[in-house]
């Protein structure tokens, strides 16, 4: 296998989020550009796209992920015929092209990937270029694949063995990590067996068990101080084990008995179980974050604070953060900037994506004296929501 052409070096420089994101026919959206902040909030009805929007992340983390490779993220997502925008005419591929920035002064680099699929029906690149501060690193498909077409089932983003002089660009992809708990899988320990980084939750806490246990005690004890404000009763929070030697997660709970009472993940409330997951998550890793409505389950007055958590984090680590959201709650947040809310917009060619400081409206409303979500949520409210209280019941 050829290596890379260009000169860069592994470790030279440090990427921190992705600034850019353009799309072209992936799965709800025809055309997308835009730039993107340290923390992203996507508001939109639903099936506008919102998951498929994040799930952009995921695919790239895919292709670089141990087990995974190009092939198999496409496969994963029921193939390119799946994937592609169903109204794709001109262009039948799907293309993806992020751009990739630190601090100031640091390399910007970008990676894009346009693909198709064979006339046996195998994923196929059709285009794959990384550049780093405009210059050209990677340019496919080269004169080795025109001589082998079989090399274009790969990518070398996942080939290590090709992708030394954009190394940084592969390690930060596969430092992506999303989180959607689903608290039935975390209290059901036989639906955990053979699953690692499950992005529900199937082996969180054998996730939580994995870690050095110094981290691990620092962590739970930091969770416990921040649960303090949502589930003022929980005076303790430990890791401990049963006789098969499966995980449990334990909390000790004020009770009328002076030594209070022990609970597992067994008792523990959904929205419980949702929060720790969260605040686990923001402690694990230094890659993008992907939250999918982590309002769910919450006391809107937790939810009111999720934005200021996600602020901290964000500043501390320099931690990206994509989250998905209906709640009115959560946009209610003063230091959510216009440009960290990403609109998106069901249209017959695909859902539009649009900063909410391009809205005009939006702008209008906030300048009049309106909270971001009177400004926001309307724009993203259904056609004819209102035909639901017609329903009819019975028969």
């Amino acid at each position: 296998m050829a290596r890379a052409r260009g000169n860069g070096r592994p470790g030279d420089g440090h990427i921190s989020r992705i600034t850019r994101l353009e799309l072209e026919n992936w799965r709800n959206f025809r055309r997308v550009d835009i730039q993107t902040e340290g923390r992203v909030f996507l508001v939109g009805p639903n099936a506008s796209g919102k998951s498929n929007l994040l799930d952009v992340n995921r695919f790239l983390r895919d292709i670089v992920a141990v087990g995974g490779g190009f092939r198999a993220a496409v496969e994963r997502r029921g193939g390119v015929s799946t994937i592609r925008n169903l109204a794709a005419r001109r262009n039948p591929h799907v293309g993806i092209k992020v751009t990739l920035g630190g601090e100031a002064g640091q390399p910007a680099w970008t990676y894009a990937l346009e693909f198709g699929r064979t006339r046996q029906g195998h994923p196929e690149v059709k285009r794959e270029e990384v550049t780093r501060d405009g210059k050209t690193i990677v340019a496919r498909p080269d004169a080795d694949d025109e001589r082998d077409p079989a090399r274009l089932s790969q990518t070398f983003l996942e080939q290590v063995n090709v992708n030394r002089a954009f190394r940084q660009v592969a390690d930060f992809l596969l430092s992506v990590r999303y989180l959607h708990i689903v608290p039935q899988l975390v209290r059901d320990p036989d639906r955990s067996v053979g699953r690692s980084n499950d992005p529900y939750g199937g082996d969180f806490l054998e996730q939580v068990a994995g870690t050095q246990v110094q981290t691990r005690r620092a962590r739970l004890r930091r969770i416990r101080e921040a649960l303090e404000v949502a589930v003022p009763q929980l005076q303790d929070l430990e890791l401990d084990h049963d006789a098969r030697g499966a995980p449990h997660l334990r909390g000790k709970y004020e009770h009328w008995r002076p030594q209070g009472a022990w609970q597992s993940e067994a008792d523990f409330s959904d929205g419980t179980l949702r929060l720790m997951g969260l605040l686990w998550a923001s402690m694990d890793g230094s890659g993008p974050l992907l939250l999918e409505e982590p309002e769910q389950s919450l006391h809107p007055e937790v939810v009111r604070y999720i934005p200021q958590m996600l602020g901290r984090l964000q500043v501390r680590r320099s931690r990206q953060i994509w989250v998905s959201t209906h709640s009115p709650a959560l946009l209610e947040d003063p230091d959510i900037g216009l440009d960290e809310v990403l609109l998106l917009t069901p249209a017959s060619e695909g859902t539009e994506v649009r900063q909410a400081a391009d809205v005009e409206e939006v702008s209008t409303l906030l300048a009049g004296g309106a909270t971001l979500a009177d400004a926001v949520l309307p724009q993203t409210r259904p056609r004819g929501v209102e035909q639901l209280a017609f329903f009819p019941g019975g028969r």
